[in-house]
């Protein structure tokens, strides 16, 4: 699955989660730029993103991801 592949899905994971059609995330992508990302929907979307690619994040990487880029990077690697 290519980078952009991931985007795509991540796109509609994170406006489905979101509520919001609007939401396009890129590799600086935050919580600071989404506004109702809160940490209840922080466990919220990482549930639907684990779901969506079939994959198990680590308690330490979802702690430690400091943006989007980072989360497409493990993606990346438990999807090959």
């Amino acid at each position: 699955m290519s980078r952009e592949e991931i985007y795509k899905n991540l796109d509609e994971v994170f406006q489905d989660v979101f509520d919001d059609e609007s939401i396009h995330v890129n590799d600086n992508t935050t919580a600071n730029d989404i506004e109702d990302w809160d940490s209840l929907e922080h466990i919220n979307l990482i549930v639907a993103i684990e779901h969506k690619f079939n994959i198990k994040f680590k308690m330490g990487e979802i702690t430690s991801l400091k943006n989007v880029g980072e989360m497409v990077d493990i993606i990346m690697e438990r999807v090959k």
